[in-house]
């Protein structure tokens, strides 16, 4: 049995990297040591430019956030987003590109941190957690 895929939104990410104890880096713990962590260019670009925000730079250094994305990259699956076709599933057209990803790679879920996501709880039968609730599968 090949190991469950989930996508997971820069907020939840940037916790995991700011906060070493979050349950956002626990979950990120269990995705790297059980699942597949996947990305697309835009999903990952999203990340990077948030990342390198000025105001992180008291929480964790430049050279490690460089780091972290380097790690992640290294191991993460990539898959392509497909061409958007239908209607939107979000309001918020930044997270769209979440929700397309998620069901494009087939994943076990949609992991964020924004309520404007996991309100939707489902979207095409790919379920939309937050970073607890998706920590909680691996138990």
């Amino acid at each position: 049995m090949s190991p469950e895929r989930f996508v997971v939104d820069s907020n939840v990410l940037i916790s995991a990297a700011l906060l070493a104890d979050s349950v956002p880096a626990r979950f990120l713990t269990q995705v790297l040591n059980q699942g597949r962590l996947v990305f697309c260019p835009e999903t990952f670009d999203e990340l990077r430019s948030r990342l390198w925000r000025p105001k992180f730079d008291r929480y964790v250094s430049l050279e490690d956030r460089k780091l972290f994305l380097r790690d992640l990259q290294a191991v993460a699956e990539w898959v392509d987003l497909p061409p958007v076709s239908g209607p939107a599933y979000c309001a918020d057209p930044d997270d769209e590109k979440f929700l397309r990803l998620a069901l494009a790679a087939k994943a076990a879920a949609l992991v964020s941190g924004d309520r404007d996501l996991t309100s939707l709880h489902d979207v095409a039968g790919v379920p939309v957690l937050t970073p607890a609730q998706a920590l909680r599968r691996f138990k």
